[in-house]
């Protein structure tokens, strides 16, 4: 089943409409599947830094302290045993740790697909018709962004788990909305990246990085045509 969308321009004006996959945008979600893609991938990138030296790894000890038996001590073979000041250590962290996990391929896209469609279903997603910059200006992508966000929480559907039935959320006049948006480019270009880099709330990232932490993580999306036609393309 197809799911229209409008398309927006860069100045946060309705172009058009396009239609959706729905084997892409409009896969019913699956909190345990995306749980477990979630930590996989958190698991494989974690780096193992914590490593304390054992007393093989220490360096000295080679020399016995003193003979075994006559001098009424308790023997030792090296003083870098752990129970001597400046020796190793027992039982601590080390650098060969593994905390990685296997996941499937077909899980992963699954995944993905769930959080792309769940960004559709909540009004989080908008289509850019392209995304290109003249030049390398922060400023100029900032505002583009400002128009942008407008549309995206124009269209926002609230959760449905975030109130109780018949409460209202009261917001104040003033009231800012922290910008959280994840803008994924279909193809690589330097003006975007470093235009936008130091934006805070907002993360670049091209189409074949996309991945379900950054999905999640964010809470709006921004694709453009020909980025959603190649999402539907390796997916479909």
């Amino acid at each position: 089943m197809a799911i229209k969308i409008n398309i927006y321009n860069q100045k946060a004006e309705a172009v058009g409409e396009m239609e959706l996959a729905g084997k892409v945008f409009g896969v019913p979600a699956n909190k345990n599947l995306v749980h477990q893609v979630v930590v996989a991938q958190m698991a494989n990138n974690r780096q193992v830094l914590a490593h304390t030296k054992d007393r093989s790894e220490v360096r000295g000890g080679g020399k016995k302290p003193w003979r075994q038996k006559g001098t009424g001590r308790a023997r030792a073979g090296s003083s870098r045993s752990p129970i001597w000041k400046g020796g190793g250590v027992t039982f601590g962290p080390l650098k060969d740790r593994n905390f990685s996990k296997k996941i499937n391929k077909k899980m992963r896209k699954k995944a993905v697909l769930m959080a792309l469609s769940d960004k559709v279903a909540g009004g989080n997603l908008l289509i850019l018709d392209k995304l290109e910059m003249d030049a390398y200006k922060t400023k100029v992508f900032n505002k583009m962004l400002g128009g942008l966000e407008k549309v995206l929480n124009k269209n926002s559907k609230p959760k449905s788990d975030s109130k109780k039935s018949g409460e209202k959320i009261k917001e104040g006049k003033n009231k800012q909305v922290k910008r959280n948006v994840l803008i994924i480019n279909d193809k690589k270009d330097e003006k975007i990246k470093y235009s936008g880099r130091n934006l805070v709330g907002t993360e670049i990232i091209n189409l074949e990085n996309i991945n379900i932490v950054d999905l999640l993580k964010y809470k709006d999306l921004i694709l453009t045509v020909a980025g959603v036609k190649k999402l539907e393309e390796i997916y479909k």
